[in-house]
């Protein structure tokens, strides 16, 4: 009888293995490419590690941008990266971070004030992988219906690169935007110095 459940367990984590290759990515949720380069969007990024969503934020003030309702954003990271985030302070090799901006609406429903969170208007990815220069990538996959499967990383990397280097509290990642994570770095002393 053991030998039985094993033999079903071990299929069904074959299956599982499958499906995930099926959905673009690693069955630990690591990164997938095609062409050695073009990430592929994971599928079920939503079932990932949820770490912060913010509302409005922006990098730069433009004055000549149009006022509109402010955008969401909801960062997920793959689960093994998250896991081994919270035991060393830092992230391993071949993590994925996945932007979501969504619209703001404060009409719906039986709501009289605040916003909440609407339709996808992009996804973004950044990504810590030894195979690009510098270790880390970030990529652009459009917003809905144009969003593309795959992509290659974003052109002008290097202004991503310089201002993650700049600014962030961890390796290139805003964990500063993060409370929960903030306490594990500075547990792990893994904060930049003079951050």
């Amino acid at each position: 009888m053991p030998r039985i459940a094993f033999l079903v367990f071990a299929l069904l984590a074959v299956i599982a293995s499958a499906s995930a290759l099926r959905a673009g990515q690693e069955p630990d949720g690591r990164p997938q490419y095609t062409n050695g380069t073009s990430l592929v969007l994971p599928a079920d990024y939503r079932e990932w590690t949820w770490l912060s969503s913010g509302l409005g934020m922006t990098y730069e003030v433009d004055a000549n941008r149009p006022e509109r309702p402010p955008t969401f954003t909801n960062v997920f990271v793959n689960p093994s990266s998250y896991k081994s985030f919270m035991k060393t302070g830092k992230w391993p090799n071949r993590t994925v971070f996945i932007l979501e901006a969504r619209e703001s609406t404060g009409e719906g429903s039986i709501n009289k004030a605040g916003r909440f969170q609407g339709a996808i208007v992009g996804l973004e990815a950044e990504v810590k992988d030894s195979r690009f220069p510098d270790g880390w990538a970030f990529f652009n996959f459009g917003p809905p219906p144009s969003l593309k499967k795959a992509v290659e990383p974003i052109a002008d990397s290097a202004r991503c690169v310089e201002c993650h280097t700049r600014n962030t509290a961890v390796e290139r990642t805003f964990v500063q935007f993060y409370p929960t994570l903030m306490d594990v770095a500075r547990r792990f002393g893994t904060v930049k110095p003079g951050f």
